[in-house]
C-alpha cells in the first residue's frame, strides 16, 4: 500500500493538534491516558489532527476510493502506534523496517481507548474488522476482547454496541474479494508489523520490559478454550440491556443467529440457485433503495458479501464452545429482547433490511434445527429457541417490479460474484426480456457473460418469441440476431454442435425458426454466399488446419442462423465447385451437431436428422439439373465421405459416428429412383452407384445390430435390382420407343456386384432368424420365377439352402449335378443341344459355380468322337455367349478354355494358315496360347458370318473387341512371362519385361553398360526366343484377321493390341538379335504389311505400316 504523505520521519516531530490540544489546556492528560469518558471532549480536536497528520479529507457520504486509502492509512497508523507504546519498540529498527514510521512518528502516545474511539468516529469499523482478520486466530481473540472491554466501559451507548456488531459482522464475512490476491495490501502490511513487534516484545530485556506499562488484563493471553464466537456471544450477552432500539435488536439477533448457523449447523456452503440468491439479493437491495441508497455495484456487492457469510461455514468454528452454550446464549438474548418488545417490530407494516435479514437468519436456523439431531441439544433450549423463533411475524418484502432486471443486470455489467448463472437467468427470463431495452443493451455490453451454451439458447428463444409475436421491432430483432451469432461464433466447437443440434429441434430450424420477417433476415444471403466464396476461394481440395478451422467457423455461424439454407450451399459447393466435395465433407464431419438425432433434454428424439436434412437438400440441389461425369464423381465422393464415420468434433472423445448414415442415402436416392421404368430425376446407374458406396461403408459397432439394409425394404430392393438384371441380358437389343436406355456392360458389371453384396448382407440376416423372414423368402423366389434363370444364382446368398438350384435340364445332360441341390426345368428357349450353352452361362456367372461346371462336366475323353463333338458345341456355345459377357464375366470363360485345352478336354487344331513352310522349333510350351489364339479366331469368324452378323449394334460390337482385347493382353502376358528379356543394366542377368520396349532403347542401353547385344548362337538356342517371336506373329496376325472381319473393321481396341503385340515383337528382336537372319526379318516385314494391307482404315493402316518398318530397320 503507498502511504499518503504525513510527517516527516526523524527526531524533530511537527507541531500538531494534538500539542495544541495540550497547550490549550484542553485536557489534563496526554494521549496515551485518554479514557472513554474524556472522548466526547477531546474527540473532535484529535480527529482533526489526524486528518492533517494522514493527509485526509472531509468525508461526505460514500467515502471515495482515495478516501477509503487514507482512512486504511489512519486506522493502522494509529494501531500500530498503540502497539508500539505497548511493546517498547526500538525507533532506530523501526525506521528502517516499519513501513508506518514516518506516519506513526507524527503521532503522540496513544492507547487504545483512542483508536477504538476514532474507529467508532470515523466509521471505520470494516476497516478494522479486515485489519483484524489478517492476524492469527489467537491474536484475534484478545484484540476482540480488548475491544469487548472498551465496549462495556462506562459510558456505554448504542454507538458502542453497533461498533461491536458491525466488526462482528465484517469479520464473519471476511476481506473482500476484490482485494483478495494482492501481495502488498494494506492488511498484509499491517499483519507483517503486528508479528514483528509482538515478536520484539517476546525477546525484549528487562530494562524494556520495566519500561512497559501495560494493564495486568492485556498481559493475560487468552484462555486455552476461548474462540472468537465464544468471545463474542458472552459479550453480546452482557451487552444486551444496552440494546434499546428495535433496528439494533434486529441486527444483533441476526447475527447471533447467523453466527450459531454458520458456526455449529452448517456443515457445508449451502449452493442456493442463481433464482433464489438474485430474489434474496433484489429484497435486500430493493428495501435499501426505498431507504434512499443508490443502486449501484457497491450496493449489490455488500448484498452479496452479506448473503455470502450467512449460507457458508464460518471460518471461525468453535473450540470449546458447545451447541448447547450457543443455544443456550441465543435463546437467552432472543427472550429478553422479545420481554422488552423491542422484537414485536419486526412485524411491521414498513419492511427494512434489517428484519429483512432476520427473517432470512430465522428460516435459516429453523430448518438447521430440525436435521439437527444431536443428543445436547434435545433440552429446552432447543425448543425454546424454535418456540419463540416461528412466533416471529415479518413483512412482506415487496421489490419494485424493475428492480430484479435492473440487479440482475448490474451483476453481469460488473462481473459480480456469480454472474455467470445470473447471466444465464438474465437471458431466460421472459418477463425481462419483453423491457427490449435493457435486455438488449445488456446483452449487447456483455456479450463475453453470455458465451455459454445453455444462455445462448435462452437467447435464442427469446429472440424467435419476439419473431413470432406481432409488432417485432425489425432493428432490436436484427440486433439480437447479430448478438447471438457474435455469442455463438465465440462457443468452443463442442458447445456450437450442441447449439447447431438444438437448432434443428426447434421448429423451422435456426435462428430464423422459419417464422422470421424477411426485412431481418434481409442479409443473410449475403452473408452466406461470402462466407462460401471464402472458403472456395482461400479452401482448396486440401486445406491447412488453420484454414479448415477458419471455413468450420464460418459454415458453423451461418448454419446457427438458417441450417437448411447452409447445408444446401454445402452441398452445391460439393458437386459444381470442382473438388470442393473433400472440403464441404471436412467441415460438416466436424459440425457433427448438423446431423441431428441427438435426444432432447426431455427424453425424446431430437427431431428430424441432419443426415436427412443434407439429403434433402442435395436432392434439390441435383434434381432439376442434367450432371456431367465429373459431377456425379464429385457427389458420389462428397456421399462416401460423409458416410464415413469419424470422431466428433469437439474436445472430448466420443462415439464415432458419421454424417449421413447408408440408410439416409438408400432411402432418399435409391428406393425413390431405382425402378425398371428408368423414370426418375437419377439415372440407375448412379442409383446403383450411390448404393454400393453404401453398402461398402464400415459401419460402427454392425455386430451389435441388424444391418442397415434391412430397413430399406430390402426384399423389394432386391427383387427390383434382379429385374434390372434381367434387363442386362438383353442388353444389345434395340428397345422399344420411350422404353429403358440400352444397358452398358460397366452397368452391368455394377448390378451383378450391388445384388450379390445385398444379397450377402439379407443373406446372413435370414440365416441368423430364418423363421422371421420365410414369407418374405418365399415372395422373392416365387417373384424371380418370370425372371431368367440365371438371375437366381446372384441371389443364392439370400435363401442359401432353402431352395434348390433351378436350371435347364439341357444342362443336366452335360454335367453330373447332386440332385440333392439341383433340379431341371424344361425352359422353351433351352432344348435339346443347348447343354453347353447353358453350361456356359453357369460358368460365367461366378468362381464357386465355374469350379462347380468343370468338376461336373460328362465328357469320355476316351472316346475321340465325343471330344470331337464337345468341342464343336462348346464354340459354337462360346459364340453364343462372348456377345453378352462382361469384362468379369469374359475373365472366368477365358480361365474355363485355358483349362480345358490345357486337360485335353477341349481339341482346337491349329493350322499353319500364315506361314509357308513349316517351322522348325518346339511350341510345346506355348500350345496353349496358340490354341486358345486359334479358337478366338473361328469363334469370331462364326460370329463375323452372315448368319450371325445381324446380332449386333455398333455398340456391342465395339464391347466384343474389347473383351477380345483383353483375351489378347492375356495371352501376351503369358507369353512374355515364358521369355526373360536382360536387363538393360545387367545383360547376363535377365528379368522379365513389363512394358513394351523399343529395339534401340535397348540396344543403346545394352552399349552403355559395356554388354554386347549381340548373343551366340548357343545362348539364342537355349532361350525360346524365336517361339516366341513365332507366337507373336500368329497373335498379330489373328488380331488383324478378326479386325478385317468385324463390321467397320475400325476397332480401335484391336490395333492397339496389334501395336502392343509389335512392340513385344520389337523388343525380342532387340534383345536376340540373331534370333532372325535378315532374310527372314525382311520375309516377316513382307508377311506383316501384307497382312496390314487388308485393314479398311487408312489412319491405323499407316500407323502399322510405320511400326513394321521400323520393326526390321532395327
Amino acid at each position: 500500500m503507498e502511504l499518503l504523505p504525513g510527517s516527516q520521519g526523524g527526531s524533530h516531530r511537527r507541531r500538531s493538534g494534538f500539542d495544541d490540544h495540550r497547550d490549550c489546556g484542553h485536557g489534563e492528560a496526554g494521549q496515551g491516558e485518554t479514557e472513554k469518558a474524556d472522548w466526547s471532549r477531546v474527540g473532535r480536536p484529535v480527529l482533526e489532527a489526524l486528518r492533517e497528520i494522514c493527509g485526509g479529507e472531509e468525508l461526505c457520504g460514500r467515502p471515495t476510493a482515495s478516501a477509503v486509502v487514507w482512512l486504511k492509512t489512519l486506522v493502522s497508523s494509529v494501531w500500530l502506534k498503540v502497539l508500539c507504546g505497548e511493546t517498547g519498540e526500538d525507533v532506530e529498527t523501526a525506521w528502517r523496517e516499519n513501513p508506518f514510521f514516518p506516519l506513526q512518528n507524527g503521532l503522540p502516545e496513544v492507547n487504545r481507548v483512542v483508536l477504538l474511539e476514532v474507529v467508532k468516529s470515523t466509521a471505520t469499523a470494516r476497516i478494522f474488522a479486515h485489519f483484524l482478520s489478517s492476524l492469527p486466530h489467537s491474536q484475534i481473540c484478545t484484540e476482540l476482547e480488548r475491544l469487548v472491554r472498551h465496549v462495556r466501559s462506562d459510558p456505554t451507548g448504542e454507538e458502542d454496541v453497533a461498533l461491536f456488531l458491525e466488526v462482528w459482522w465484517e469479520l464473519w464475512k471476511g476481506g473482500d474479494e476484490r482485494e483478495a490476491g494482492a501481495e502488498d495490501t494494506a492488511e498484509t502490511m499491517f499483519a507483517g508489523q503486528f508479528a514483528r513487534l509482538l515478536a520484539e516484545s517476546s525477546s525484549a530485556s528487562p530494562q524494556a520490559a520495566k519500561r512497559l506499562k501495560l494493564d495486568a488484563s492485556d498481559l493475560l493471553p487468552s484462555p486455552p478454550t476461548a474462540d472468537v464466537l465464544h468471545v463474542l456471544l458472552h459479550a453480546l450477552r452482557d451487552l444486551k440491556e444496552h440494546v434499546s432500539t428495535a433496528e439494533l435488536c434486529l441486527q444483533a439477533l441476526s447475527i447471533s443467529l447467523d453466527a450459531l448457523h454458520t458456526a455449529f449447523l452448517a456443515d457445508r456452503a449451502a449452493v442456493l440457485p442463481a433464482e433464489e440468491k438474485l430474489r434474496v439479493l433484489c429484497e435486500v437491495v430493493g428495501v435499501r433503495a426505498q431507504s434512499g441508497e443508490e443502486l449501484g455495484p457497491e450496493l449489490i456487492r455488500e448484498a452479496q458479501r452479506d448473503v455470502q457469510a450467512s449460507h457458508a461455514p464460518s471460518r471461525f468454528q468453535p473450540g470449546g464452545m458447545k451447541l448447547a452454550e450457543a443455544l443456550t446464549i441465543v435463546t437467552e438474548l432472543a427472550q429478553f429482547w422479545s420481554g422488552g418488545g423491542l422484537l414485536a417490530a419486526c412485524g411491521g407494516s414498513k419492511p427494512s433490511c434489517s428484519a429483512f435479514r432476520l427473517e432470512q437468519s430465522v428460516q435459516k436456523v429453523l430448518v438447521a434445527l430440525k436435521k439437527e439431531e444431536e443428543p445436547e441439544t434435545d433440552g429446552g433450549e432447543k425448543k425454546a429457541l424454535r418456540g419463540l423463533l416461528e412466533s416471529l411475524a415479518f413483512p412482506a418484502a415487496k421489490s419494485l417490479p424493475d428492480v430484479s432486471a435492473r440487479v440482475a443486470a448490474a451483476i453481469v455489467d460488473h462481473r459480480l460474484d456469480g454472474y455467470q448463472d445470473v447471466a444465464l437467468l438474465f437471458a431466460s427470463e421472459r418477463s425481462w426480456a419483453a423491457r427490449d431495452v435493457l435486455w438488449t443493451d445488456c446483452l449487447e455490453r456483455n456479450q463475453a457473460a453470455f458465451q455459454r451454451l445453455d444462455a445462448l439458447l435462452e437467447v435464442t428463444a427469446a429472440l424467435q418469441d419476439k419473431l413470432r409475436g406481432e409488432g417485432a421491432d425489425v432493428s432490436r430483432c436484427r440486433r439480437l440476431m447479430k448478438v447471438a451469432a457474435d455469442i455463438f461464433s465465440a462457443l468452443s466447437l463442442k458447445d456450437k454442435n450442441a447449439a447447431l443440434a438444438a437448432a434443428l429441434r426447434r421448429s423451422g430450424g435456426g435462428l430464423f425458426g422459419g417464422s422470421a420477417p424477411s426485412a431481418v433476415t434481409a442479409g443473410f444471403e449475403q452473408e452466406l454466399n461470402m462466407a462460401f466464396n471464402c472458403i472456395i476461394q482461400g479452401g482448396g481440395a486440401m486445406p491447412a488446419q488453420g484454414n479448415l478451422n477458419t471455413a468450420v467457423s464460418l459454415v458453423a455461424r451461418v448454419a446457427f442462423q438458417n441450417p437448411e439454407a447452409t447445408l444446401r450451399a454445402c452441398c452445391h459447393s460439393a458437386v459444381f465447385n470442382k473438388g470442393a466435395f473433400s472440403l464441404m465433407a471436412k467441415i460438416l464431419q466436424q459440425l457433427h451437431g448438423l446431423r441431428g438425432g441427438v435426444e432432447a433434454e426431455d427424453g425424446t428424439d431430437g427431431g428430424p436428422g441432419g443426415g436427412a436434412l443434407l439429403c434433402r437438400c442435395l436432392r434439390e440441389t441435383i434434381g432439376t439439373k442434367s450432371l456431367s461425369a465429373n459431377e456425379k464423381e464429385q457427389l458420389l465422393e462428397y456421399l462416401g465421405l460423409l458416410m464415413t464415420a469419424v470422431e466428433g468434433g469437439g474436445e472430448e472423445e466420443e462415439e464415432r459416428r458419421s454424417f449421413v448414415t447408408p440408410q439416409e442415402v438408400a432411402n432418399i436416392f435409391v428406393l425413390p429412383n431405382i425402378s425398371t421404368s428408368g423414370h426418375s430425376s437419377l439415372d440407375v446407374e448412379l442409383c446403383l452407384r450411390l448404393l454400393q458406396t453404401a453398402l461398402s461403408v464400415d459401419v460402427p459397432d454392425a455386430s451389435s445390430r441388424p444391418h442397415w439394409a434391412l430397413d430399406c425394404s430390402p426384399f423389394p430392393l432386391l427383387y427390383v435390382l434382379a429385374q434390372l438384371q434381367n434387363q442386362t441380358l438383353r442388353c444389345w437389343e434395340q428397345p422399344p420407343e420411350g422404353a429403358v436406355p440400352r444397358w452398358s456392360m460397366d452397368a452391368k458389371e455394377l448390378l451383378v456386384s450391388v445384388l450379390t453384396t445385398l444379397g450377402r448382407v439379407v443373406g446372413a440376416e435370414v440365416a441368423a432368424a430364418p423363421s422371421r423372414w420365410s414369407r418374405a423368402l418365399f415372395w422373392l423366389y416365387n417373384k424371380t420365377a418370370e425372371l431368367d434363370w440365371t438371375v437366381r444364382f446372384h441371389l443364392k446368398a439370400v435363401w442359401g439352402e432353402h431352395f434348390k438350384n433351378e436350371v435347364p435340364s439341357s444342362l443336366l445332360a452335360v454335367c453330373d449335378l447332386p440332385e440333392q441341390d439341383w433340379v431341371g426345368s424344361d425352359l422353351p428357349q433351352y432344348g435339346q443341344g443347348t447343354g453347353l450353352l447353358a453350361w456356359m452361362e453357369c460358368c460365367s456367372a461366378s468362381d464357386h459355380l465355374r469350379a462347380t461346371m468343370l468338376s461336373g462336366l460328362s465328357l469320355d475323353q476316351r472316346r475321340p468322337d465325343h471330344v470331337g463333338m464337345f468341342s464343336k458345341g462348346l464354340l459354337v456355345a462360346l459364340t453364343q455367349t462372348l456377345p453378352w459377357c462382361s469384362v468379369s464375366q469374359w475373365t472366368r470363360l477365358l480361365g474355363v478354355l485355358r483349362e480345358l485345352i490345357a486337360s485335353g478336354r477341349l481339341h482346337v487344331p491349329f493350322s499353319l494358315e500364315y506361314v509357308e513352310y513349316l517351322p522348325l522349333l518346339d511350341l510345346r510350351s506355348f500350345s496353349c496360347e496358340l490354341r486358345l489364339s486359334v479358337l478366338l479366331l473361328r469363334a469370331f469368324q462364326l460370329l463375323c458370318g452372315s448368319s450371325c452378323s445381324g446380332w449386333l449394334p455398333a455398340e456391342g460390337w465395339a464391347h466384343v473387341g474389347r473383351l477380345y482385347a483383353h483375351a489378347v493382353r492375356g495371352m501376351m502376358s503369358s507369353v512374355r512371362a515364358k521369355l526373360t528379356l536382360p536387363s538393360a543394366t545387367s545383360p547376363k542377368a535377365p528379368e522379365p519385361s513389363c512394358t513394351s520396349i523399343t529395339a534401340r532403347k535397348l540396344s543403346e542401353d545394352l552399349q552403355e553398360t559395356g554388354g554386347s547385344p549381340l548373343k551366340s548362337k548357343e545362348e539364342v538356342e537355349t532361350v525360346p526366343c524365336q517361339e516366341v517371336l513365332f507366337v507373336l506373329s500368329q497373335l498379330f496376325c489373328h488380331v488383324q484377321h478378326i479386325q478385317v472381319m468385324m463390321p467397320g473393321g475400325q476397332s480401335e481396341p484391336l490395333f492397339l493390341s496389334s501395336l502392343e503385340v509389335l512392340s513385344h515383337y520389337e523388343a525380342v528382336m532387340a534383345a536376340f538379335p540373331l534370333s532372325s537372319s535378315p532374310l527372314e526379318s525382311d520375309n516377316t516385314r513382307h508377311f506383316f504389311s501384307t497382312i496390314t494391307d487388308n485393314l479398311q482404315d487408312p489412319q491405323m493402316k499407316a500407323v502399322l505400316q510405320q511400326k513394321i518398318a521400323q520393326l526390321v530397320s532395327a
